[in-house]
């Protein structure tokens, strides 16, 4: 499934398989400046092949390796598009690590992008570094219209389902590297377009503080991993289970442990 919206000079390229549709998921890919802003997940290579036939592409920069933001990074690289990314984005996607059968279902298995693509080596946009949610994360800026295209660093305030790699001490720090840059507009991966992108980065940045102040105090009085996650997080949810742990709230729990708190 494809859907295209339009938000002045930029298009949302929204896209859902019949497994992130079962799932509640989609994933959006946006095109603005020419710029293709991450290429989508492997099962939908054809709808975006057929965006591109109808498009000028004169680029694509990919926010972080995931496959549901780089999974169709080889048909752009056989298109001839120009790429631009992280260094760890492109060791990820050029030996990429097994995924899990959840993942596979949903987004599909990408292939392993080969050492012919062409780097878009001067790109009209800008990547600001925005690790935490995974360790190449990048969000891409557009400094002439203030907008950021926010990749998974935001998610929503009150997002606290986690990968177990994700550092929630990092994404905040890169909220407020994000909010230093007063976006007037803000699209996120998975919410679309973002209302007032200052007061949504201060309630997540705001959120996330909070909470792991509450995790921290239970640490330090002896509760256990579970006990936290049903008092201050509500227990988990169904993807924990889907993923094996993989995805899921415990993982906060256990990265504000792991800090020492």
């Amino acid at each position: 499934m494809i859907e295209i919206q339009r938000f002045g000079n930029v298009e949302r390229i929204r896209l859902a398989s019949w497994g992130s549709r079962i799932a509640g998921m989609d994933v959006s890919a946006y095109l603005a400046s020419g710029i293709l802003i991450d290429s989508g997940f492997p099962l939908a290579r054809r709808a975006l092949a057929r965006f591109l036939d109808e498009r000028r592409i004169v680029g694509a920069m990919l926010t972080h390796y995931h496959e549901d933001h780089a999974g169709n990074a080889t048909l752009l690289a056989e298109r001839g598009v120009p790429i631009a990314m992280h260094s760890l984005t492109r060791e990820r996607l050029t030996e990429p690590a097994p995924i899990r059968a959840y993942r596979r279902v949903v987004w599909g298995t990408p292939a392993a992008l080969g050492e012919s693509f062409h780097d878009l080596s001067t790109p009209p946009l800008q990547f600001v570094f925005a690790p935490g949610h995974s360790p190449d994360h990048q969000v891409v800026w557009d400094a002439t219209h203030a907008t950021v295209f926010s990749g998974d660093l935001w998610l929503g305030v009150r997002a606290r389902v986690m990968h177990s790699g994700e550092d929630p001490f990092r994404i905040i720090e890169s909220l407020r590297v994000v909010r230093a840059l007063q976006p007037e507009r803000m699209f996120d991966a998975h919410r679309g377009e973002v209302h007032d992108p200052p007061t949504a980065l201060e309630a997540k940045i705001a959120f996330l503080e909070d909470t792991i102040a509450a995790i921290r105090s239970k640490v330090a009085a002896g509760w256990s991993d579970h006990a936290i996650l049903r008092e201050v997080l509500g227990g988990d949810e169904a993807v924990a289970v889907a993923s094996r742990g993989e995805y899921s709230r415990m993982n906060l729990v256990r990265a504000v442990r792991r800090s020492g708190a």
